[in-house]
């Protein structure tokens, strides 16, 4: 079996998972604060997951007219909502590593698939685009992905399993909880 970007990512992650749930002591006031973050990289996941299709075109419309890696700019707020509930300095820098070092090489790796399979429109697109950190107004320039099937769908949502990213923070944020008011 070929350990891809995407393997090492989801495997990796249970490294921390544990430790982190097992050490972790959160308060209610940065708990809160946690999951705002959580929710918001959620939205952000769930927009992008409903509108991408995925080798099929270049994304533009949506959050993909803002940057280019809305799924990862949400997985970002996510993780980092959960680490800071983690209650302690540590966990937030943590993920931050965790972060820079894996999903650099991941959205780099993107880059290269998608410009092989659509150079030219991908490199329009990543020449009015930032990479990570959002545009403040949406790119409308080309015509890459304004067909009927522009935009959000919950069919698309749901065949990306996005739901299911809705559900792991959920459970985690259950935990964590647990913990704050029960002291286990």
């Amino acid at each position: 079996m070929r350990l891809t970007m995407r393997r090492l990512r989801l495997k990796a992650v249970w490294l921390i998972v544990f430790p982190f749930f097992w050490f972790a002591t959160p308060v209610t006031d940065v708990l809160a604060i946690g999951v705002c973050l959580a929710v918001l990289g959620l939205w952000i996941r769930g927009w992008s997951a409903g509108t991408i299709h995925k080798d099929q075109e270049v994304t533009t419309s949506g959050p993909y007219a803002f940057t280019r890696n809305p799924l990862y700019f949400g997985s970002f707020f996510i993780g980092l909502g959960v680490a800071l509930a983690g209650g302690h300095w540590l966990w937030p820098a943590l993920f931050l590593t965790f972060y820079a070092l894996i999903y650099s090489r991941t959205m780099t790796g993107e880059v290269e698939h998608l410009s092989g399979l659509f150079p030219e429109d991908y490199g329009e697109y990543a020449a009015n685009v930032p990479f990570f950190v959002p545009r403040l107004t949406p790119w409308r320039g080309g015509e890459i992905s304004e067909g009927p099937e522009a935009g959000f769908r919950w069919a698309q949502y749901k065949r990306n399993k996005e739901w299911e990213a809705s559900l792991g923070v959920l459970a985690a944020f259950l935990l964590l909880g647990a913990k704050a008011i029960f002291g286990f």
